[in-house]
């Protein structure tokens, strides 16, 4: 298949990738133990899980529009050569 149908580079699936798995990092940061009617789990209000986890998870999702944005080098090239 010609490689100029696609609109994204091998770049842009890989940084896709890579934003996507700290994503998945930070919603794990977030889990942990939760509180029930009977017991009050002081973890919940922990730094990792209100701080730190929401910045990973929007860093990450900063990455993929990065990602989604960043031209490939590959249609650039092609582009130019026309």
């Amino acid at each position: 298949m010609d490689r100029q149908k696609f609109a994204f580079g091998k770049t842009n699936f890989v940084l896709l990738a890579a934003g996507m798995a700290v994503v998945i990092i930070g919603f794990l940061l977030m889990a942990g133990p939760s509180s029930t009617p009977t017991h009050f789990e002081p973890d919940i209000f922990s730094v990792r899980r209100v701080k730190v986890a929401p910045l990973v998870c929007l860093l990450g999702f900063v990455f993929m529009i990065y990602a989604v944005v960043k031209k490939p080098k590959d249609n650039q090239d092609t582009l130019t050569k026309e």
